[in-house]
């Protein structure tokens, strides 16, 4: 099989992990991650509530500028167009300076640089945006809980509490 499919698959990796089962203990154990608690690898669910929560934001947000109107599909698809543009802005400013977006902070989790660099940027909030935007790269996820989009900006998501 390919070496990239090594960390994505089971049973392909190269035999360096750290258990009988050819996987780490927990995400983010790879990374030097805790296994639970602040610091630790943020699961799933809590990376989409804190991306359903952005999203209810960002329509929020809109609302207030364009008038939402359920019967006509074309007040909509503006409405829609509009609330991506503040959905994108929204995460790729809190990201990029704070390290989180108004989601992931009401459900405790951050975005945190494996280079130990205190700002993501944004040009990485950018990125990790535009790929969220696309979907797949963010729903598929490796052995420490990393998705596509935080590999290739070299970053993780963690628990704050």
């Amino acid at each position: 099989m390919a070496r990239w499919t090594g960390e994505w698959l089971p049973g392909t990796g190269d035999g360096a992990q750290s258990t009988d089962e050819g996987g780490s203990r927990w995400p983010g154990e790879r990374l030097g991650l805790p296994e639970s608690g602040v610091g630790s690898a943020a699961s799933g669910g809590s990376r989409l509530l804190g991306l359903i929560v952005d999203l209810v934001i960002a329509a929020l947000v809109t609302a207030i500028f364009v008038r939402p109107d359920l019967q006509d599909p074309v007040a909509m698809q503006h409405f829609n167009l509009w609330s991506g543009g503040v959905w994108a802005v929204i995460s790729v400013v809190s990201a990029g300076f704070f390290g989180f977006t108004p989601g992931m902070g009401v459900v405790g989790v951050r975005v945190a640089r494996l280079d130990g660099g205190t700002l993501v940027g944004p040009l990485r909030a950018l990125v990790r945006a535009v790929l969220t935007f696309v979907l797949i790269p963010a729903a598929v996820r490796n052995a420490d809980g990393r998705s596509w989009l935080d590999r290739l900006t070299g970053t993780v998501v963690i628990r704050l509490r």
